[in-house]
């Protein structure tokens, strides 16, 4: 029953990928050039995706970047007041 099964299965399989292949292989030039239209179709619209998220991404770093530099400056500022604070305490504690 098997080996009836696979003498059945394994010539359809055959029959099947030569019709595939010969259909491929036999395609209108209508259908080739419709087929290279769609491909530039999506093409362009990656493509135009790919640079409108680089656009956003962009902003995204410059926004990035601003806040970093603001936070460090506010650190630089209060590392400074602290620095002249312990730079008072220090000339107190050598005047006694």
């Amino acid at each position: 029953m098997k080996k009836t099964f696979l003498g059945f299965v394994i010539p359809s399989m055959i029959l099947i990928c030569f019709i595939v292949s010969f259909t491929l292989v036999s395609c209108k030039d209508e259908t080739k050039d419709k087929l290279e239209e769609a491909t530039e179709a999506v093409s362009t619209d990656v493509k135009d995706v790919i640079d409108s998220t680089k656009v956003k991404m962009e902003a995204k770093i410059d926004s990035v970047k601003e806040k970093t530099k603001a936070e460090i400056d506010s650190a630089k500022l209060k590392s400074a007041k602290k620095l002249e604070e312990a730079a008072k305490k220090l000339k107190e504690a050598v005047k006694k």
